[in-house]
């Protein structure tokens, strides 16, 4: 243990070659308790655990059979669902590249890709239960274009959950402040039984990001 401390003590002495953000990133993650965490449980990331208590909250993997991952990188989402429903089949896309997690089909592509969809279905056996998305838009700077182009990438996902989903199903999404556009929360309450935000712990106190859970899918009209 105290060689850890001075090993991190001795990366904070560098932060005079670094950018003050940067500097704040890393004592953020140095000190973060679900950073530590996730290390010590194997998670590859601290995001695992905003699934977890969003599940624990909702619900929503127990069961699972079949699994879609929107913005899998770098996995610990799936990390969840393998780990609490390792008979579940799962599915997982991004435009970055993913170390192989077993049990996963990893596609690294862009969603926004036509023909992203059809290969995600074709990846499982029959119709998800469950959708999830954790995609965010590479951000430019300017608040109001970053908070567009993320909820495009929501609203997509959302469409292929509706397009998708088994009855009874469920799709979760990160949102920024603000929660869902309305026109994509009317989409959502057509849908299904259910729609609600959230802020797991896990979600940095001074994060924009909330997440939006719409479970009891209802089924896809005709006339949509």
């Amino acid at each position: 243990m105290a060689r850890a401390g001075k090993d991190a003590d001795r990366r904070l002495k560098t932060a005079k070659k670094r950018k003050a953000s940067s500097q704040r990133w890393l004592e953020r993650q140095l000190n973060d308790p679900y950073v530590k965490q996730a290390k010590a449980d194997g998670y590859r990331s601290r995001a695992a655990f905003k699934l977890i208590e969003l599940d624990d909250k909702f619900g929503l993997v127990k069961g699972a059979q079949r699994v879609v991952d929107l913005g899998i990188a770098p996995g610990g989402w799936s990390q969840v669902v393998r780990k609490r429903a390792p008979k579940a089949g799962v599915v997982g896309i991004d435009l970055l590249e993913t170390e192989p997690i077993e049990g996963v089909t990893i596609f690294q592509m862009d969603f926004m890709d036509d023909a992203a969809p059809q290969k995600l279905e074709e990846a499982l056996d029959g119709p998800p239960d469950l959708v999830l998305s954790d995609m965010a838009a590479n951000t430019v700077g300017h608040k109001q274009t970053d908070h567009l182009r993320t909820m495009a990438l929501v609203e997509a996902g959302a469409w292929f959950a509706v397009e998708t989903l088994a009855e009874g199903g469920a799709f979760v999404a990160k949102v920024l402040a603000g929660g869902t556009d309305k026109d994509l929360l009317d989409l959502l309450k057509k849908h299904f039984k259910t729609v609600k935000h959230a802020k797991p712990p896990a979600s940095r106190k001074g994060s924009s990001e909330w997440y939006v859970v719409a479970q009891g899918f209802k089924g896809r009209a005709e006339d949509d």
